[in-house]
This record gives C-alpha cells, sequence and structure tokens, in this order.
C-alpha cells in the first residue's frame, strides 16, 4: 500500500507545512504519538480546506498560516481521547472565555486557535451565548475544541475591520434595546438598523426607553410618538426609569425566563437598569460627558448574568454606530414588517419602494400609514457604503 492512494491531487505542497507542524506541535505530558492514520487525516484534511484555487492565493499560500492551522490539527488528534464537557460562553474576552458548565461553575478556557482559519468570519469567532464542547487541563482550565451550531446571533459591521464582522451574542431569546432620546440620545437611524439586523435572524425586539424622569414635555410628547410608531410595526416597547424605579416590575417581567440581549450606545443605562432589579449584581455604571452629552464605556466585554427571577442577561459594551453586514440590498425592504406587509400590493416583486411606479410603500408613507422617519431611514440604509464596499467587493 502507497500513501499515494491517500492524496489528493496537488497536495504535495503541503508536505513541508506538515514536516514542520509534526515538530513543532508541543508534546502535552504524556507525549502523543501521531500514526500514519493521523498523518493522512492532516493531508486530507488540509487538501479540504485549501482547496488549489485558494493555495495560490497570497493570504493562505505561505508554508507559516499551513503549519500554524497543522499544529492544531495534531493538538487535536493528541486530545481526542480527552472527556469533552458542554458549557455555554457567559465571558469572551479574545483568547480566553469564561464558560459555565452544567453544574453551573465557570471554567477559564482557552479558545483553540484554528476557529480563525475555519471560515468564521468574524472579529470573535467565540461570543457569549455560544453553546461549546470543551476539556481540561491539568491546572483545571480549560480548551474550547467545539463550537455548537448557533439558533441566532446578532451581528454588525466591526468599526476597525469594516468587511468584518462582530457577533454581539448568540443563541438568544431576544433582544432588549436601550433608547434615551436625550442624554445621550439615541437616533432612530440607529434603532432602525438595530431591528434590522435582528429581524433577519428572527429575534424578536423590546425597545426599552429609559431615563424617563428627566424628560421634558417636548421629549415626553417625542417619546410617546415614538413609542406609537414602534408598536404598530410590531415592537413591544416600555418606558423605565432606573433613578425613580418607573416600570421596573414590567422591565423585570419582560427578562424573566429568557435569554436576553441588552444593547445600546454607552450611557442610555444598560448597567444601572439591571442593578436596579438585581442589585447584588453590582454592575459598574458610568457618567455622562457633560461636553458631548455621551456616555463613557464601562461594561469593556459582553457577559452574561444569571437573574434570581429567572432567564439571564447579556450585558454588552455601548455601541456607538451599528454597520450591517452580511446583508442583500434586495433584502432591507423586508426588514421593516410594516414595509413587509404591503410588498403583495406593489405593481412589482423586486420593488425597492425608491422610484417604481404603483408603489403600496411609498403610498403608504404619503398616507401616513408610514411613519416618515421609517422610510427615510430605510431610504439611509439603501445608500449606506457598506453596498458599494460589498458589491465592489464581490
Amino acid at each position: 500500500m502507497s500513501i499515494d492512494q491517500f492524496l489528493i491531487p496537488g497536495v504535495q505542497d503541503l508536505f513541508p507545512s506538515i514536516f514542520l507542524a509534526l515538530i513543532f506541535a508541543p508534546l502535552p505530558e504524556p507525549a502523543g504519538i501521531i500514526s500514519i492514520e493521523g498523518i493522512v487525516f492532516l493531508i486530507r484534511r488540509s487538501a479540504t480546506l485549501f482547496p488549489l484555487s485558494l493555495r495560490h492565493h497570497s493570504a493562505v499560500q505561505t508554508p507559516t498560516y499551513h503549519t500554524e492551522y497543522l499544529i492544531s490539527c495534531i493538538q487535536e488528534i493528541r486530545m481526542s481521547g480527552k472527556e469533552l464537557y458542554n458549557g455555554i460562553v457567559v465571558r469572551s474576552t479574545g483568547s480566553w472565555a469564561s464558560v459555565r458548565n452544567e453544574e453551573g461553575t465557570r471554567i477559564s478556557c482557552r479558545i483553540k486557535g484554528s476557529f480563525r482559519m475555519q471560515g468564521i468570519d468574524s472579529t470573535n469567532p467565540v461570543a457569549v451565548g455560544d453553546k461549546v464542547r470543551y476539556h481540561l487541563e491539568k491546572d483545571e482550565s480549560g480548551i474550547i475544541s467545539e463550537i455548537l451550531p448557533r439558533e441566532n446571533y446578532i451581528i454588525r459591521k466591526s468599526t476597525k475591520l469594516s468587511k468584518r464582522g462582530h457577533i454581539l451574542a448568540a443563541n438568544i431569546d431576544q433582544a432588549v434595546l436601550m433608547a434615551t432620546l436625550a442624554f445621550p440620545r439615541t437616533s432612530t437611524g440607529f434603532i432602525d438598523r438595530f431591528l434590522v439586523t435582528a429581524e433577519a435572524y428572527h429575534i424578536p425586539v423590546v425597545i426599552v426607553f429609559n431615563k424617563l424622569d428627566l424628560y421634558d414635555a417636548a421629549l415626553a410628547e417625542r417619546y410617546h410618538f415614538l413609542k406609537e410608531v414602534y408598536e404598530k410595526a410590531g415592537y413591544q416597547c416600555l418606558g423605565t426609569s432606573a433613578l425613580k424605579g418607573t416600570k421596573l416590575e414590567d422591565f423585570a417581567r419582560v427578562l424573566k425566563d429568557k435569554t436576553s440581549l441588552l444593547a445600546g450606545h454607552s450611557g442610555v443605562g444598560k448597567s444601572a437598569l439591571i442593578n436596579a432589579i438585581q442589585p447584588d449584581l453590582k454592575l459598574k455604571t458610568g457618567l455622562i460627558s457633560a461636553a458631548h452629552q455621551k456616555g463613557k464605556h464601562t461594561t469593556t466585554f459582553a457577559e452574561m448574568f444569571h437573574l434570581h427571577f429567572g432567564g439571564f442577561i447579556i450585558d454588552s459594551p455601548g455601541i456607538k454606530e451599528f454597520g450591517l453586514i452580511d446583508f442583500d440590498r434586495q433584502e432591507v425592504g423586508e426588514r421593516f414588517p410594516e414595509m413587509r406587509a404591503l410588498l403583495p400590493q406593489c405593481r412589482f416583486n423586486n420593488c425597492t419602494h425608491v422610484h417604481e411606479p404603483d408603489c403600496a410603500v411609498r403610498l403608504a408613507v404619503e398616507a401616513g400609514e408610514i411613519a416618515l422617519f421609517r422610510y427615510e431611514n430605510y431610504l439611509g440604509i439603501l445608500n449606506d457604503d457598506y453596498w458599494e464596499e460589498t458589491e465592489n467587493y464581490e
């Protein structure tokens, strides 16, 4: 039997990487042994991961890239005999994550580097809420070896890497979007971009307008107007005040027995509101900048907390902007519920609701049945730089 029969044509160029990986892969105690079957596994896996069309691309053709991935494969083979445990990621800080096991204990786990090379195109391949499998090391820390399929997730464009996304949370029952009409101001453009993303992944959203105690007559009128518009579109809305204790019981009922992502700008009172319903968490809260009326970051990383009345809440860092990612321009209108309901009435099946005749959406806007600001935010999304970047890139 010749090793040639195991090979896929063109895979010979991977031999230097396999050789280096076998030399440099760290050996656990006691030292593992790589069998012929293991080497064949590496060859086949490499050929699958790096097809010929990709191996000639400058980003992946270097032996260093191959070697790093193959080292992780070898470690996977050597660790294959270890017992695996199930858990949920409750905090992620880059290469380390805190995982809650089935007994409720938190385990500090390293994230296996190969996740960054297996088609997970986000700045954080492991996100809070991910269901994972891990094995334990001698020092009782763990290594995450598998991310189980996600039921859903909320993702936004990374502010630093425009062609990559950042996952806010995964496997959630709902998202709670915190907004304030002042101190700081949350724009409806931000709200609608968040809602569009949640709609794409079929995640229910509750909009919480916080700091009602600071609203004057004009802001109170604005609050009631927005609340009416969003409730008409199908979203549950709630007005709260962490300082005055307004509607805290209603807020707790929204969260009860569910896994919820709490998102919004810095300074809207996310942590303060959680502290108000569960003081023992003692989450850090920050002050508003007097000069810019904007919040300052107090939550550095997203983290999941257990609620004593049932359920889990994910407190996330403040979001400055919410850039869309993984979207098709044609589907944006479908993510506005009040527009989606009118699509069958448009003259054209692929109506963009911009210039086409007999457009039911535009007629509804003119009649006041769809809020003008919602339609303007829809147009703003269609004119986003994101489309030029992605469509030119493709």
